[in-house]
């Protein structure tokens, strides 16, 4: 089983840089893993912020992100990083990494229904 532990929360001005980080651990008991961010505002939904797929560097993000924030990984499938840069008081939210079976495409990526393992979530945020 894959276990995800989130770090590198904290308080930002708008315009501000921050990453996230994603340790991976465990085994992997079926295909190798896409790793995703989301993220989740006080009284709204979570929402699929970016992900990878750590077999082949395959990246999306949604469109309220793009050209903001980058996904990459560290190439030994064992941590995950979230660049965000541009940072908007809009982008506060509680932010998780999850780890979902194989390799989700676009249109898959961003369903929270695919990923079975998450982390606690670590507070990103913004003040104007």
């Amino acid at each position: 089983q894959v276990q995800v532990v989130e770090s590198g929360g904290g308080s930002v001005q708008a315009g501000g840089s921050l990453t996230l980080s994603c340790a991976v651990s465990g085994r992997y008991a079926y295909s190798t893993p896409t790793i995703g961010w989301f993220r989740q505002a006080p009284g709204k939904e979570r929402e699929g912020v970016a992900s990878i797929y750590l077999a082949g560097d395959i990246t999306y993000y949604a469109d309220s992100v793009k050209g903001r924030f980058t996904i990459s990984q560290d190439g030994a499938e064992e941590t995950v990083y979230l660049r965000m840069d541009s940072l908007k008081p809009e982008d506060t939210a509680m932010y998780y990494c999850a780890a979902g079976r194989g390799f989700l495409r676009d249109g898959m990526w961003d369903d929270r229904s695919y990923y079975r393992s998450w982390g606690q979530g670590t507070q990103v945020t913004v003040s104007a």
